[in-house]
C-alpha cells in the first residue's frame, strides 16, 4: 500500500470511477468502494500512471452512452501513489543493466491487489491484461472472450516495461495491439477496451451489425454504399439495389472473400482450413 501512513488506504486511494453507480453497504471502506457498481454491469480497471487518459475517446459515442447508462464502468487506479518514498518511485534501473527503467514489482504488486479486490480469482471471468508488444496479438476472439466475462484488469506499461516476477506472481496475461512500440499503454488500452465493450449486449442497438464485420465469420468486410447513388461518375452495385437478398448475401460473402484474400493471406488460410478446404486447390481455381 501507499507508503506515507497519513494517505487513505484501500481501492479509494487513487481510483477514478466512471459510469452509472449504485451502493451497496459492506463492512469496510475497502469493501464499500469495491461494491460501488451497477449489478451484472461489465467492469474495466486500469492501472496507470495517467488515469486522466481515461475514460477519453471511451466517453464519447455509443461506448460513452453506454457508460453513462451503466452498460459498463471503468475505474482508472494511479499507479504513482502507490510509489515509495517521498517521491513515489515506481520505477528503478534493470537488473543487469542496460538503457530506461523498469517498473518494481512491488509497487504493481500492490496496484494490483486493490484491483482484484472484488473481482473473481477465476481468468476466464476476470482477465488480468498487461499491454505489451511481446504479448499474445489481440484479435476480435479475443475481444469476444473478454465481454462475456465479469470484467478485465488492465495494466498500463511505461519505460522498459515491468518486473516480470510481478507478471508471473498475479497470472498477468501479456496482450499486443500490434507490432510496433507505443510510449505506454494507455493508448492500446482504449482500443482494446472499444473493441470489447461494443460487443456487450445493448450498447450497439443492431446486434446484426457486430455479426457482419470484418473478423467476426473470420473474413475481412465486404465494400459498404450508401447514397447518393451515383457520385463522380461512380454507380452503386447493380446487385445491391435489386431488392434480391439472397444475391445480395452471395455477392456480400463473394466480395468479403476476395477482398480476404488479396489482402490478409493470413486470414485466408485460416478461413479455408476452418472451412475444410485446401488452400492448394483454390490456389489452382
Amino acid at each position: 500500500m501507499p507508503s506515507d501512513p497519513k494517505e487513505p488506504a484501500g481501492p479509494s486511494f487513487g481510483l477514478k470511477s466512471h459510469g452509472r453507480l449504485s451502493i451497496a453497504a459492506s463492512a469496510g471502506p475497502r469493501e464499500l468502494m469495491a461494491d460501488l457498481r451497477v449489478k451484472g454491469a461489465w467492469r474495466v480497471k486500469i492501472i496507470t500512471l495517467f488515469p486522466d487518459a481515461f475514460p477519453g475517446t471511451l466517453g464519447l459515442s455509443l461506448t460513452g452512452k453506454a457508460l453513462e447508462t451503466g452498460l459498463w464502468t471503468l475505474e482508472a487506479l494511479d499507479l504513482r501513489l502507490y510509489g515509495e518514498g517521498k517521491h513515489r518511485n515506481v520505477d528503478d534501473t534493470p537488473a543487469g543493466g542496460g538503457a530506461g527503467m523498469v517498473l518494481r514489482a512491488d509497487v504493481v504488486g500492490e496496484a494490483l491487489t486493490d484491483a482484484a479486490i472484488g473481482t473473481s480469482s477465476d481468468r476466464s471471468k476476470w482477465p488480468v491484461v498487461y499491454l505489451s508488444p511481446r504479448g499474445k496479438p489481440f484479435d476480435q476472439a479475443m475481444a469476444q472472450n473478454w465481454a462475456a466475462a465479469d470484467g478485465l484488469t488492465l495494466l498500463c506499461g511505461r519505460f522498459e516495461g515491468v518486473d516480470q516476477r510481478v507478471l508471473d506472481e498475479y497470472a498477468v496475461q501479456e496482450v499486443s495491439l500490434g507490432d510496433f512500440v507505443l510510449t505506454g499503454g494507455e493508448i492500446a488500452a482504449q482500443a482494446l477496451i472499444d473493441a470489447t465493450v461494443r460487443l456487450i449486449p445493448r450498447v450497439i442497438g443492431n446486434h446484426l451489425s457486430t455479426d457482419e464485420e470484418s473478423f467476426s465469420s473470420g473474413l475481412l468486410e465486404f465494400p459498404q454504399y450508401t447514397r447518393p447513388l451515383v457520385w463522380k461518375d461512380r454507380v452503386i452495385p447493380e446487385t445491391l439495389l435489386s431488392g434480391h437478398h439472397a444475391h445480395i448475401a452471395d455477392w456480400r460473402r463473394d466480395m468479403a472473400e476476395r477482398l480476404t484474400k488479396e489482402r490478409r493471406p493470413d486470414l485466408w488460410r485460416a478461413y479455408l482450413a476452418a472451412q475444410g478446404r485446401d488452400p492448394i486447390e483454390d490456389q489452382e481455381q
